[in-house]
């Protein structure tokens, strides 16, 4: 297969896709994860390994004739090449002839380049690492949003019969799962913690393999652009060399051991310094944007008013019911009922939701019966019987209490006349 064929291929992760196609499932943050980034690493993958573009991986000369040279390639390529740290910071054409390349001493120091022939292997893996939490989102998930949508994926469903038995089937299935869905979003959440720590993994991974230079490595291509030209070290020749040296060892025609100095030619480095440098950037602005991702799932969790905000953006439902709905539902509820919004026409979306807050209502309501009892409503009614008792013999009894004395006092008078 062609190189060209291999990158179409690729182009299907960029594929626009329509809700009536496939059900949205996941955040924009956890996209750029499993498609940008995944995709991009598959894609500089292949091209590191499009030889026909750049050439033969390496390409070695000597001073001298050598009956094969392809030898000397296969050599130098399977057991790496180097260049000399002594002559980095010199001038180019004037104290030696490429950067790193020079006069070996006694006490130079070697530096070896032998990650180029692991560069296609190890974006692969990366790649695969980076789809990796969306396929264990996607076994844990189910399907699940794509079968309660279906048929209603952003545009309406027709007809109002229609319409009303989705709903009825949507709201039966929601009332009967309640409180079960705290997998779902424990899932979720696990996923999206894998995706920061993939990216920040992959920042010290890529670092290690290229032996401790990847970390400072935009900061001083960066900083290039403010020196002279003739004056500056660049970096991304010192990381990803051009020219290397090769010592190949073999017998002379007496049996001598000959030492064969060899100039090495790297064009795949010129693809390998523009993929890194991209890499150091987007890797750190990726980590910094997923690390706020998560900041704001910690957030709703956190705030019943987020919740609010964020389901009331998807749709039109009623504040009325969305107060009921988002206060009175788990997390994990919510989190179902937030994809749905997502994915399902928003006249639906709300009728949803209406028949969600009124049930929660009900319930509410005869809950707070079965918890006061039998036995507290009668006690409740014989309290209120025994008040009305009360309030009557206080009423019978009153007119004794004003008219005793008159009685009295007027006994007291007719003695006294007698």
């Amino acid at each position: 297969m062609s190189v060209v064929g291999l990158l179409a291929g690729i182009g299907a992760f960029f594929k626009v896709r329509y809700l009536h196609d496939k059900a949205v499932i996941d955040n924009p943050v956890f996209r750029l994860h499993y498609r940008f980034t995944s995709a991009f690493f598959f894609a500089a993958c292949v091209l590191t390994t499009a030889f026909n573009f750049f050439g033969n991986p390496i390409s070695c000369i000597t001073g001298e004739p050598f009956s094969r040279p392809e030898a000397l390639n296969t050599y130098c390529w399977l057991h790496s090449t180097f260049t000399l740290a002594s002559q980095e910071g010199q001038r180019v054409g004037i104290e030696f002839a490429h950067p790193g390349v020079g006069a070996e001493k006694s006490d130079s120091e070697h530096r070896y380049h032998n990650y180029y022939q692991w560069v296609p292997f190890v974006l692969f893996l990366q790649g695969v690492l980076f789809y990796l939490p969306h396929w264990l989102w996607k076994m844990n998930e189910g399907g699940r949003v794509r079968d309660m949508t279906g048929g209603s994926r952003g545009t309406s469903i027709g007809q109002e019969g229609a319409r009303h038995d989705h709903c009825a089937a949507l709201f039966s299935y929601l009332v009967q799962t309640m409180r079960y869905h705290r997998n779902l979003i424990a899932a979720y959440v696990t996923c999206e913690l894998l995706n920061f720590a993939n990216v920040v993994g992959n920042i010290y991974f890529i670092n290690r393999f290229l032996n401790g230079a990847f970390l400072t490595y935009g900061t001083r291509v960066v900083q290039l652009s403010d020196e002279d030209q003739e004056d500056r070290a660049d970096p991304m020749v010192e990381v990803f060399p051009r020219m290397t040296k090769c010592n190949f060892h073999m017998y002379g025609s007496s049996g001598t051991i000959q030492k064969i100095d060899a100039l090495c030619l790297l064009p795949l480095n010129i693809a390998n310094e523009k993929i890194y440098i991209f890499l150091w950037f987007w890797l750190i602005i990726l980590s910094v944007i997923t690390g706020l991702a998560l900041i704001y799932r910690l957030a709703m969790f956190m705030s019943p008013t987020l919740r609010l905000f964020l389901i009331r953006r998807l749709a039109s439902p009623s504040k009325a019911s969305t107060e009921t709905v988002v206060w009175r539902v788990p997390v994990g509820d919510y989190f179902l009922l937030h994809m749905l919004g997502k994915n399902l026409e928003g006249f639906l979306f709300n009728r949803l939701m209406d028949d969600l807050a009124k049930h929660l209502t009900s319930n509410a309501s005869e809950a707070e019966e079965r918890r006061r009892g039998p036995f507290t409503r009668q006690t409740s009614k014989l309290s209120e019987l025994m008040s009305s008792v009360g309030k009557r013999a206080s009423f019978r009894a009153e007119p004794k209490a004003i008219y005793l004395p008159m009685e009295e006092s007027s006994i007291t008078k007719s003695q006294s006349i007698d």
